[in-house]
């Protein structure tokens, strides 16, 4: 018993407190999993839109206005904390294990449960300790004005969300339900945006008299009311600050191109040592380590625009907190503040066209930030997430499969030639892509679209592989 099994020893105390669902003790119908995957993501879009009572107000600065699209968050509801609890907890357990701080052993049952222990009761601390950050901060009004009740009332409704949100994953990830609880939430999240910027009826007044938000019904209320179509069509097309048909249509395009390079694999030929004749295959994607690069750059780059509009705010006369960015108040977002120098301003992606060809400097710096983040956190969350060619090498060995052609002791040595680069090329293409679709203004950033479509493309195969499995699918 090596000393980091004592530190995983210390969350038995608390297994028998934590809200836990029972592993399941049969094969769940393919109908009964659907079933279950709709009703999860039902309590999400209802906590969603299910306002906090007793805040005062949600007026003004939102400092985690970057972070909302890939968190599953929404301002002002029961579901203002989104996935950040769990996301965290599950990255920091996971880095804790693959670097050996913690010794895991994932073949024992005991170890498994004390992980997903840890990993839980670290997600509820975190919803704690964010909704207190939240309340204290004055997010929701002054602690004076609210009044001690009501800043607690608003702390258990934020946790007791959390833990619904940690209890909707488990039961998707332990065999209830398809795929996990995190990706379905951020996919229906981005989607929604989309479907929103779309095809919504709101009305906005930028000057030009009353315009839709949604670029669709923009498209057609342009064409209807103004008398020369030619310019009703460049307007709807080309709008600035608001969504247009460009927009739109670059974002089915960068749908496209994702699911394109999905299909995009080697495929390593592999047998088994003791049944004879009996041949695999081990595919190496070229998206290897699928949406993890784009998740640890969004994370890093949202915790520097939150630090920097914290600390501008304060000291904005300090030289070194003006190198980490400068921000101005956007005269189009409602109250969102936008960098408009410093650091935080190059890695963002320019605003349009015109901002690129004004500033290349900036456009520059931004490509070669995106590609050379998204590389180097592919590469690192192979050897953190035991996904490496030497991780990869033991699992084969361990289920006595061996590369025709190869001696055993070769099989790491071969899986090195292609795994750290299809986790490298694979994670600038993800960089490269997210790019293309900032640069060309599609709906949803370049990152809400990049972990939409591999979360969806994940589920479709998901969805492939059970109906083939399940015959009873044709009596759905």
């Amino acid at each position: 018993m090596g000393g980091g099994f004592r530190v995983l020893h210390l969350v038995r105390p608390f297994l028998s407190f934590l809200p836990e669902v029972q592993s399941a003790d049969r094969k769940v119908p393919f109908r009964e999993k659907v079933i279950y995957t709709v009703i999860s993501l039902f309590i999400f879009l209802v906590c969603s839109q299910l306002p906090l009572y007793g805040i005062h107000s949600t007026t003004g600065a939102d400092p985690f206005y970057w972070m909302r699209v890939i968190l599953a968050s929404n301002r002002g509801t029961v579901m203002e904390l989104g996935i950040t609890p769990i996301v965290t907890s599950g990255l920091v357990m996971q880095l804790l294990a693959g670097s050996k701080i913690i010794e895991v052993d994932n073949s024992v049952r005991e170890d498994r449960a004390l992980l997903n222990g840890a990993q839980k009761l670290l997600g509820i601390l975190i919803a704690v300790g964010e909704a207190v950050a939240y309340v204290l901060s004055g997010m929701y009004g002054s602690v004076a004005q609210l009044g001690v009740g009501n800043a607690i009332l608003i702390i258990v409704q934020l946790c007791f969300a959390g833990i619904i949100v940690i209890c909707l994953d488990e039961l998707l990830q332990k065999g209830y339900g398809l795929g996990s609880g995190i990706s379905l939430f951020i996919a229906t999240n981005i989607c929604e945006s989309i479907i929103w910027k779309a095809f919504s009826p709101t009305t906005i007044n930028s000057g030009r008299g009353a315009e839709f938000e949604g670029a669709v019904i923009a498209l057609f209320h342009l064409l209807i009311t103004r008398t020369d179509k030619v310019r009703a069509l460049r307007e709807a097309f080309y709008r600035q600050n608001l969504p247009n048909v460009t927009n739109l249509l670059a974002t089915v395009l960068i749908f496209l191109i994702v699911i394109y390079f999905q299909g995009f694999r080697v495929v390593l030929p592999v047998r088994s040592k003791n049944a004879r004749g009996q041949q695999g295959s081990y595919p190496i994607k070229l998206f290897y380590t699928s949406n993890m690069p784009i998740i640890l750059q969004s994370a890093l780059v949202t915790n520097l625009y939150f630090i920097s509009q914290l600390l501008y705010r304060r000291y904005s006369g300090n030289f070194l907190v003006n190198l980490l960015g400068k921000w101005k108040e956007s005269e189009y977002s409602g109250g969102q503040f936008i960098p408009v120098g410093g650091i935080a301003y190059y890695i963002t992606a320019p605003a349009s066209l015109a901002d690129m060809a004004a500033n290349p400097f900036h456009a520059l710096f931004y490509l070669v930030f995106m590609l050379s983040a998204c590389a180097l956190f592919s590469k690192t969350w192979i050897e953190v997430s035991g996904s490496s060619a030497r991780d990869v090498a033991k699992q084969l060995k361990e289920q006595q499969m061996v590369m025709p052609g190869h001696r055993e002791s070769n099989l790491q040595k071969e899986l090195n030639r292609y795994i750290p680069t299809a986790a490298a090329f694979g994670g600038m293409c993800i960089g490269a892509l997210t790019v293309l679709a900032d640069f060309m203004g599609a709906i949803g950033s370049g990152t809400g679209i990049l972990l939409a479509v591999t979360i969806i493309y994940q589920y479709f195969e998901t969805f492939e592989k059970e109906r083939a499995s399940e015959l009873g699918f044709f009596g759905l």
